[in-house]
Order: C-alpha cells, then sequence, then structure tokens
C-alpha cells in the first residue's frame, strides 16, 4: 500500500503565506510533521508521497525523506487532478490518502486498519457535525456512500479528508477523475465512479476521535484547544 498526502494548494483562506501543511501547531510542530509522525507509527516512511506545488521546496527541504510528486499546474487545478497524478504513480496498488491539512490522532489508523487489511475502499467521516463548507456524504439502502460533496442536502456528516481506494477499484477511480474538471475536488472522482460503475465505499464514522481540516484561522484556533 502506498500513502499519499495532497499538499499542492496555495491554501489561500487560511492568509498564511507558506504552504498550509507547514502551518506550526501549539504543539511546536507542523501539521505535516504531525501527520507524518502519525503515519510512521504504522507504515514505512518509505510508502509515503507527497503532491506538492505551491512553494514546494519549502516542503521538499522540511522533508528530505519523503517521495515527491509535483503538480506543475497547481495554481489552475484542484485536489482530482493533484490525485490523480500520485494515483497514476501506483495505479497497481492500493492507496490511503490525506489532505495535507489535516491534524488527526494516531489511534484513527489503528479504526482504519480491518478496511486497509480487507482492501475496502473507505471514506472517513465525521457524524457528529455537519459544515455547511465541509464535504458532505449521503448513505445508499446498504450503507454505502451514495452522494459526496459539499453541494449535498440532508447529509448523514461530513467527510474528514482521509480515504483509502483498494488496488481493485484504483483503475476505475483513476478514469473517473480524468473526466473531473481542472477545478472539482477528488471527490467529485469518486462520486461518479459510485453512480457509473457502482463503486462501493465504505463510510468509517470517526467522530470520537480528533480529526479536524484546517481551512480558516477559526480552524486552527480550534485545534490548538484540542490538540
Amino acid at each position: 500500500m502506498k500513502i499519499v498526502i495532497l499538499a499542492a494548494g496555495i491554501g489561500s483562506r487560511l492568509g498564511n503565506p507558506l504552504p498550509k501543511p507547514l502551518t506550526t501547531l501549539k504543539s511546536g510542530k507542523t501539521i505535516m510533521q504531525q501527520q507524518i509522525e502519525n503515519l510512521t507509527k504504522f507504515f514505512d516512511i518509505d510508502n509515503i508521497n507527497i503532491v506538492v506545488g505551491f512553494k514546494k521546496e519549502l516542503i521538499m527541504e522540511g522533508f528530505p525523506d519523503i517521495t515527491f510528486i509535483y503538480n506543475q499546474v497547481y495554481d489552475q487545478t484542484n485536489t482530482s487532478k493533484s490525485l490523480l497524478k500520485a494515483l497514476k504513480k501506483n495505479h497497481r496498488e492500493s492507496v490511503l490518502w490525506l489532505n495535507g491539512d489535516v491534524v488527526f490522532d494516531s489511534e484513527i489508523i489503528n479504526l482504519l486498519m480491518p478496511s486497509i487489511l480487507a482492501n475496502k475502499s473507505f471514506v472517513c467521516v465525521n457524524n457528529s457535525k455537519v459544515g455547511e463548507e465541509e464535504v458532505k456524504y449521503t448513505l445508499d439502502n446498504k450503507g454505502f456512500i451514495k452522494e459526496l460533496s459539499k453541494k449535498v442536502v440532508n447529509a448523514s456528516g461530513e467527510a474528514v479528508g482521509i480515504n483509502f481506494i483498494s488496488s481493485k477499484d484504483i483503475s476505475t477511480f483513476i478514469t473517473r477523475l480524468e473526466e473531473c474538471k481542472d477545478n472539482d475536488y477528488f471527490e467529485r472522482g469518486m462520486e461518479i465512479a459510485i453512480e457509473k460503475d457502482g463503486l462501493k465505499v465504505q463510510a468509517i464514522d470517526i467522530s470520537k476521535f480528533r480529526c479536524m481540516e484546517i481551512d480558516f484561522q477559526e480552524d486552527l484556533d480550534n485545534a490548538n484547544k484540542i490538540f
């Protein structure tokens, strides 16, 4: 299995001149440092790939032992195209990926391991809140993801930015990511694959753990209160 961290974006909403993953938390660690420390408790660092773009040298210098993938059109594309680049590099393996602005408890990985080992695609979700600006989801009558976007109404909860595509589903997902528009989030590719290919994606509820994406200063302030 490979791990991908999406860190190519400008992150303008936070108002930070640095790439958002290099934002320092109250603990003194950057978001990305915390992510990599959590991941390497369970996985080999050689299996981690970071998709970079905006001020890529800063991330690359900070994490010299990681493999990097460069999205050279980071200022014209969204996460669908950054993830597509990474999946094309690892198209024969399952991939666990996360957004570069997610802070989370390492214990979440323990919760995910059974699905990873069973090679079942999933999206991590929080059912305790539904943010207006967040990616939201609904389920079908068998309990799999049906809708997954910021436009979902009557949502069951919100996605938290940690996801897994199995090796048996990855080719289909790549095809659908290729169909996405440049400004689409990767969730659009999952929605298309669910609708057109019958892709089965589990929703794994991580609500009991600390996990949040840092989009705005308010998010950063809240993260610093709980981490």
